[in-house]
């Protein structure tokens, strides 16, 4: 997996949203997604949208669309169903997964 992703809010800097999504995205493995999800913030992406459209739509506070993904099942919470899976299957399991802070979005690859 590559190295820790960084954390902090997407205004902090002077670089562009496309700029700010990729640096706060990246590929990790279950333990660095576990206490994101204990802490309530970890949502999965179905792979029919871009993990950096999903994030813009938050950061810009987009909540019809973001609503719209949710109501569809595009954007869900991590459960415990889905927790327990991956936990079982320890670090076997890569994820692309995007800060937005609050939030973490993730997918398995």
């Amino acid at each position: 997996m590559s190295e820790e992703m960084n954390y902090g809010m997407l205004g902090g800097d002077d670089s562009s949203m496309e700029e700010k999504l990729s640096k706060y995205t990246g590929e990790v493995d279950w333990s660095y997604l576990k206490p994101h999800y204990e802490s309530g913030v970890l949502f999965f992406v179905d792979s029919s949208l871009s993990l950096e459209v999903v994030g813009a739509a938050i950061t810009q506070d987009d909540k019809p669309v973001v609503e719209g993904w949710m109501k569809k099942g595009d954007l869900v919470k991590i459960e415990a169903l889905h927790a327990a899976q991956w936990s079982e299957e320890g670090d076997q399991t890569g994820f692309e997964a995007l800060v937005v802070s609050p939030f973490v979005l993730c997918r398995p690859v």
